[in-house]
């Protein structure tokens, strides 16, 4: 890296301007990716307002190296004119590999529910416990259903077993992230047709959902309206129909041990119910005697002293 100064008037004084010379091998996405961050770094000078939207790009254009970067934290802190709690936020999620899952605008759900699962980093562990779940049921066709921007799919496409992955949200917007995040732009085409992504509703009938082996659906259900619950079972357990299914929801008897989380409250604005662990057993046992599915319930993350766990998992298998 060769610097050179430039000062406006000519005189020999501290230079104003500085052009930058780089020299090295890298793919020329790689060197975007870093200007796109780095540039706004070094200038410090923005002129608009600084707020999610801007945590969010910092995220997605990092996500492959800033978290190992030795100036990980100046660069975060410049980047987002030193507003704090922004910084502390995608410090955390940088560190953790988590960035925010866009569904039912999943950048503002995730980071508020992250914040208050940080401390256990919960979300990962529920996408091992799935992703585990998935590799042992000989699955090779697998649905993420409400993929969000794709932090479920990334482990999947690290397994060999999964021949055939379909990432499906309401979305748009997540789907767009979810195509950035997995780089699908820059793969090869033997690697690129094994995953798939498309916009679609967990309350209609699909027929691209068809045919799989498996399907799991992470932090989705306590979005819909409890009177769509019938409608959803009806698609996924009747007319997709896979093998396995899994599906996490927040256990709500759980709530309580988080200092952050106010009294009697959900664990994030957009959940249209969240289940105590009873709830969600005899909901879980009602569909599978309905749709001829044999269920097993567990728990994800640290027990609680009377709350257990604060994710709960049923796997349905047929």
């Amino acid at each position: 890296m060769i610097t050179t100064g430039h000062s406006l008037d000519g005189k020999d004084e501290s230079p104003q301007y500085f052009s930058l010379q780089l020299q090295g091998q890298k793919r020329l996405s790689e060197l975007l990716t870093h200007l796109y961050v780095l540039m706004p770094v070094l200038d410090n000078e923005k002129h608009y307002w600084i707020g999610e939207d801007e945590m969010e790009k910092l995220l997605r254009r990092g996500e492959d190296w800033l978290a190992e970067h030795p100036q990980r934290e100046a660069i975060v802190a410049r980047y987002l004119r030193r507003q704090r709690g922004l910084a502390r936020q995608a410090n955390a999620r940088l560190l953790q590999n988590e960035e925010p899952d866009a569904d039912i605008n999943a950048a503002a759900h995730d980071a508020e529910e992250a914040m208050i699962e940080k401390p256990l980093s919960l979300h990962e562990q529920r996408l091992v416990a799935v992703t585990k779940v998935l590799l042992e049921s000989g699955a090779k066709r697998v649905l993420d259903l409400g993929c969000g921007e794709g932090r479920l799919l990334r482990l999947l496409f690290k397994e060999t077993q999964f021949q055939q992955i379909v990432g499906m949200d309401v979305s748009t917007s997540a789907l767009e992230h979810a195509y950035e995040r997995l780089h699908l732009d820059q793969m090869p085409p033997s690697r690129r047709e094994r995953i798939q992504l498309f916009q679609g509703s967990l309350t209609y009938r699909d027929e691209r959902l068809h045919g799989f082996d498996a399907a799991a659906v992470v932090e989705v259900v306590e979005h819909l309206d409890p009177p769509r619950l019938a409608a959803f079972e009806k698609v996924l357990f009747h007319f997709a129909a896979p093998r396995t299914v899994i599906i996490t929801t927040p256990n709500r008897e759980y709530n309580g041990m988080w200092e952050n989380l106010p009294a009697g409250t959900l664990r994030h604005k957009d959940h249209r119910f969240e289940w105590t662990r009873n709830e969600f057993e005899k909901w879980a046992e009602t569909v599978s005697d309905k749709y001829g599915y044999a269920v097993a319930l567990s728990g994800i993350g640290p027990k609680g002293e009377n709350g257990g766990t604060p994710t709960q998992m049923a796997v349905f298998t047929r």
